[in-house]
C-alpha cells in the first residue's frame, strides 16, 4: 500500500469521525423524537439516499452485481447481514444516549471503542504493533480504564457502543465491498423491518414525520447525516491498518465530550482531565511512532536488548 493510498484513507476516516463528533448537536434538535422513529429513518432515508448516489456515479449495475453475488455466498451474506443490524443496534442506543443527556457516557463509549478495534486487529487480522505503538496503545488504555473505574457506575451504554462499533469496523475490513454498494446493501436489508415500523407509528397517529415541516426535514436529512460519515468511513478503513482506525477514532468522542461538557453542561471532573492526558498523550507517540526519530530510538534499544540478551 503506497503513502498516497494509505494518506487518502487517513484524511477520509478522521473526516468521518469529525462528522460523528457533532451529530450530537443534530440529534439534539430531535429530542423530542423517540431513539426508535429515528433509528427508522435513519435507514430508511439512508437507502433512499444511497441509491441516489449509486444512480449519480453510475454504479447501479455494480450494486445489483454485488447483491446477486451476496445472495449466492452464504458467508458473506450472513456477515453483511450482521453488519447491518449491529450497526442499527449501534445507532438507536447512541441516539438514545444523547436524547437522554449522557453524551459524556456516549463519548466514553467512543473512547473505548479504539481499543475493541486495536484488540481486533491483533487478534483476528493479526496486525502487529511496533515498540511505540505499544506504549501508545498501553497509555491510553490506562487512561480509559482510569475513566472507566472512576465513572461512578458501570458504564453499560459505553461498553456496548464500543463493542458493538468495533465488531462493525471488523466486519467491513474483512467483507470485500465497495464503501457505496456496501452501505446501500446494509440499508436495503434493514428497510424493509424500518418501513413497517414507520407505517405502523403514522397509521397509530404517534409518528413525527410530518407533523411538522422542521422535524419532517430533519428526519430525511438523517440519512445523509447518516451516510456520509459512513461512506468516508468505509472508504477509509479498506486503505489503512484496522489498529490506526482505532487511533483515529479518538477524534469524535473528544469533540462529543467537549459539546457534553461546554454545550450541554455534563459534568467533567478530575478524572476525566487525567484521561485526556493519558489519551492525547498515547495519540501523540501514536503519531510519532512512525518518525526518523522514534524508529532510530526503537532500533538502538533493540540493539541494547540483544547485546545484554546475547
Amino acid at each position: 500500500m503506497n503513502n498516497n493510498t494509505q494518506g487518502a484513507g487517513i484524511i477520509a476516516a478522521a473526516l468521518s469521525y469529525v462528522i460523528w463528533g457533532f451529530l450530537p448537536l443534530y440529534w439534539k434538535l430531535l429530542d423530542h423524537v423517540s431513539a426508535s422513529e429515528i433509528l427508522a429513518h435513519r435507514i430508511v432515508w439512508s437507502f433512499v439516499f444511497m441509491i441516489v448516489i449509486l444512480l449519480i456515479a453510475n454504479k447501479l449495475k455494480l450494486f445489483w452485481t454485488d447483491v446477486k453475488e451476496l445472495i449466492t455466498n452464504r458467508k458473506r451474506f450472513i456477515a453483511i447481514t450482521s453488519a447491518s443490524i449491529i450497526i442499527s443496534l449501534n445507532w438507536v442506543l447512541y441516539i438514545w444516549a444523547v436524547n437522554t443527556d449522557q453524551v459524556v457516557q456516549a463519548s466514553l463509549g467512543y473512547y473505548i471503542n479504539p481499543l475493541i478495534s486495536i484488540l481486533l486487529g491483533i487478534f483476528v487480522l493479526k496486525e502487529r504493533l511496533t515498540f511505540w505503538q505499544t506504549i501508545s496503545f498501553a497509555l491510553a488504555t490506562v487512561g480509559v480504564l482510569y475513566l472507566t473505574i472512576h465513572f461512578g457506575t458501570i458504564p453499560w451504554i459505553a461498553l456496548l457502543l464500543a463493542i458493538s462499533f468495533g465488531i462493525y469496523g471488523l466486519i467491513k475490513k474483512m467483507v470485500n465491498l465497495s464503501p457505496m454498494t456496501g452501505l446501500a446493501i446494509e440499508t436495503m436489508l434493514i428497510t424493509p423491518i424500518a418501513l413497517l415500523f414507520l407505517s405502523f407509528i403514522q397509521i397509530d397517529g404517534t409518528g413525527k414525520f410530518a407533523s411538522g415541516t422542521l422535524d419532517s426535514l430533519l428526519l430525511l436529512g438523517a440519512g445523509v447525516a447518516t451516510a456520509v460519515p459512513l461512506l468516508l468511513f468505509a472508504s477509509g478503513a479498506k486503505k489503512i491498518p484496522l489498529s490506526m482506525i482505532g487511533f483515529l477514532q479518538y477524534i469524535a468522542p473528544t469533540l462529543m465530550l467537549i459539546i457534553g461538557v461546554f454545550l450541554y453542561h455534563e459534568p467533567f471532573t478530575k478524572y476525566h482531565l487525567i484521561a485526556f492526558v493519558c489519551i492525547w498523550s498515547a495519540l501523540a507517540i501514536y503519531y510519532l511512532s512512525k518518525s526518523k526519530i522514534f524508529v532510530a530510538l526503537e532500533t538502538k534499544m533493540l540493539a541494547h536488548k540483544k547485546k545484554y540478551t546475547a
